[in-house]
């Protein structure tokens, strides 16, 4: 007799589905802000500044402007993990860590619910 694959029921999956649509949400909305504030070129008139604060702005503005791609590009990874765990969601194999193939603990799954693997499947790589 082949044993039935443990997953979670379909109520914890629409309320796992609603935490993961909100969080979309809010990381869409930070990620359209983070891109705004990189496209966004304010000068704040350094034209008439001594060379050496003028140099140091333009530096320091270089760094912001790298800082933020790098965060968006971490916010557009995050909002296409949440939304490939939606499709899990669909699948019925969310919450199944991709390693054991056991549950991954729901508070796990609050915390990052994202997650593909459990603790014991994440402390094995270490």
């Amino acid at each position: 007799m082949a044993e039935e694959r443990q997953r979670y029921s379909d109520s914890d999956l629409k309320e796992f589905k609603e935490l993961i649509q909100q969080k979309i949400e809010k990381a869409e909305k930070d990620l359209m802000l983070i891109r705004e504030s990189f496209i966004n070129d304010q000068n704040n008139g350094t034209d008439d500044t001594s060379p050496t604060f003028k140099a140091f702005e333009e530096g320091a503005e270089t760094l912001s402007k790298e800082q933020n791609a790098i965060l968006a590009g971490r916010q557009e990874k995050f909002v296409r993990d949440l939304k490939n765990a939606l499709i899990r969601i669909e699948n019925k194999t969310y919450g199944i860590c991709r390693v054991t193939g056991k549950l991954i603990g729901k508070d796990r799954l609050r915390a990052v619910p994202h997650a593909t693997l459990s603790i014991e499947a994440k402390n094995m790589q270490r």
